[in-house]
């Protein structure tokens, strides 16, 4: 291992940038946690809230078919991040007091733009660092702490909304105190291990080194296509927190507790199935479809109880996408053309969040059952594509 690496173990590595990912989430999810609510208290119906989320999510995703080649091939991957997790952090503090709907509407995509400029170079980064540690533990360890994060900014919102009487403009504001700390956190992290390749280097030496140009390979695009199927049937949380407020289920002061509940549960199925991942393979992905089929059967319904199961069926759901999903992608493609594999594969799944986003914002204003019939049929689907491509679980194990 190189002389630079040395100065903080793999496992060190992986801890200190999910405290990065820890302190981002506080601010960014805290303001997602209410983006619903949001939204509608300045006009939005559920259909725009559908499209507006939905879009977020897909900017988040398809900008970095440019964002990862683009770190690639400049190499600046520390550079990438730290200018994503600057934008992301500067576009929620001022969310909450904008009063005006399309203002609202362009500061929560702007938030998602800020994470399509940084993922694919932090990915990068931290998998370099999980090569050695193992991939399915280290993103399951990273994403575990990133979700305390997504734990603390929905709590702190709940808290000041039931302070200021749902007063969305300092609520949103203290949010500015550990964005701050994200950047002043990330310049250290660079000064401490400048090449976190390094430690992927000590631990494979020979691994191939793909030129930027190469192509991706085949086994990638069967996965980003199994993955796609099954996010075009997933709900997003803007959708659910609606509901939950329009129906009367709940003050929207308690919408981030929920929330909050899910960040928990997220967290414990990423480290569930990033350690089945290092034993089995990449079979423990049929949780996914199976998981998303039953969000909207759960979450759409006029009970509380079933409609809490529901969000948080729906974090375990977003926690195997945000850990075990990304873990294959290290899996597949070798180092020197990882950061444009993410880009692609979040592109690719991009398309389908708008879909799901759009989706299921449309059919729950037409009809709730249609939209649970419709989403199952979806997840169906993605589970025979699973079966019929011919995905061999073993050819994505840890190397």
């Amino acid at each position: 291992m190189t002389q630079e690496a040395t100065a903080m173990r793999p496992w060190r590595f992986v801890v200190w940038f999910g405290v990065v990912s820890l302190l981002a989430d506080f601010v960014y999810e805290g303001a997602r946690s209410v983006t619903g609510p949001l939204l509608a208290s300045l006009g939005a119906s559920a259909a725009v809230v559908g499209a507006v989320t939905g879009a977020g999510e897909a900017a988040a995703l398809l900008l970095r078919l440019g964002s990862g080649p683009l770190a690639d091939r400049s190499g600046r991957f520390w550079g990438w991040a730290i200018a994503g997790y600057a934008l992301t952090v500067a576009s929620v503090p001022p969310l909450g007091s904008t009063g005006v709907l399309w203002a609202a509407c362009a500061l929560v995509i702007a938030e998602r733009v800020g994470k399509a400029v940084r993922s694919p170079a932090k990915d990068t980064l931290l998998s370099h660092a999980a090569a050695a540690t193992g991939l399915g533990k280290g993103f399951a360890v990273h994403e575990a702490l990133d979700q305390v994060g997504a734990l603390l900014g929905p709590l702190t919102v709940a808290g000041m909304l039931a302070l200021t009487g749902d007063d969305y403009g300092p609520t949103l504001a203290v949010l500015a105190v550990p964005g701050v700390a994200v950047l002043a956190l990330l310049v250290w992290l660079r000064r401490q291990v400048p090449d976190p390749a390094a430690y992927e280097r000590a631990v494979a030496p020979k691994s191939e080194k793909l030129h930027p140009g190469a192509r991706l390979p085949r086994d990638f695009w069967v996965y980003a296509s199994f993955t796609a199927a099954t996010m075009t049937g997933f709900a997003t949380f803007g959708v659910l927190s609606f509901h939950l407020v329009a129906r009367g289920l709940v003050p929207t002061a308690a919408v981030p507790l929920l929330y909050a509940a899910a960040m928990a549960v997220d967290a414990l199925a990423a480290l569930a199935t990033g350690w089945l991942y290092d034993r089995v393979g990449a079979r423990v992905l049929i949780v996914l479809p199976v998981l998303s089929a039953a969000v909207p059967a759960l979450a759409f319904t006029d009970s509380l109880a079933p409609v809490v199961l529901g969000a948080l069926v729906w974090g375990a759901a977003t926690g195997v996408q945000e850990s075990t999903l990304r873990a294959v992608v290290a899996a597949l493609v070798a180092p020197g053309r990882r950061a444009t594999a993410y880009g692609v594969f979040a592109a690719v799944v991009g398309v389908a969040a708008f879909a799901g986003g759009a989706l299921t914002g449309v059919l729950y204003d037409i009809s709730i059952p249609v939209l649970i019939a419709v989403v199952a049929a979806i997840q169906a689907a993605a589970v025979l594509l699973l079966a019929v491509t011919g995905f061999r679980s073993h050819r994505v194990r840890h190397r």
